[in-house]
C-alpha cells in the first residue's frame, strides 16, 4: 500500500510561472509541504482548483480560482476530473491518502477511497498552522 499526500492550493502565489511546489507561497502551504515531506510518502500531489491534480515539480502559470466559492456541480466535475489523474498515479482503493486540504476539496474525493485521514480536520487555520509547526519540529 501506497501514502499518497494531497495539500490544497492557497491563493497566494507568485506572479508568474514556476514550479507547483514554488508556485504557492503561504505560510499554511510552505508547513503543509514540510509536513508532507517529513511524512516520507509514496507521492505528493497539489489539489488546484484550476488544474485538478498536480506534480510538485509541473510548472504551472499563476491563477484566481478556488473551490470555496464554486457550486456543488462544479466541485462534482472536478473531483471527478482529479479522481481521473489520481488513478493514473496510484489506486484509489488499495492506497491511503492523507489530506492537508480543507473541506470543499475532500468532499467529493473521499466517497472514492476506501483508505484516507485528514490529520487536521475541524481545526481553523491558526491552529493548523500550530499543528503543522509542532509536526516538523518533532514535537
Amino acid at each position: 500500500m501506497n501514502t499518497i499526500v494531497l495539500i490544497s492550493c492557497v491563493s497566494k502565489k507568485l506572479p508568474y510561472k514556476a514550479l507547483a511546489k514554488e508556485l504557492y507561497i503561504s505560510p499554511l502551504f510552505k508547513l503543509n509541504l514540510q509536513y508532507a515531506q517529513r511524512l516520507a510518502p509514496s507521492k505528493i500531489f497539489i489539489l488546484s482548483a484550476k488544474y485538478g491534480l498536480v506534480n510538485l515539480d509541473d510548472e504551472i502559470e499563476p491563477y484566481d480560482v478556488t473551490l470555496n466559492s464554486m457550486p456543488a456541480q462544479e466541485r462534482k466535475a472536478w473531483a471527478k476530473k482529479v479522481l481521473v489523474q489520481l488513478s493514473r498515479y496510484c489506486s484509489l482503493r488499495q492506497d491511503h491518502f492523507i489530506f492537508l486540504a480543507g473541506e470543499k476539496y475532500r468532499q467529493y474525493l473521499l466517497p472514492q477511497l476506501t483508505s484516507y485521514e485528514i490529520p487536521m480536520q475541524g481545526l481553523p487555520i491558526g491552529k493548523q498552522l500550530q499543528y503543522l509547526k509542532r509536526q516538523i519540529a518533532g514535537e
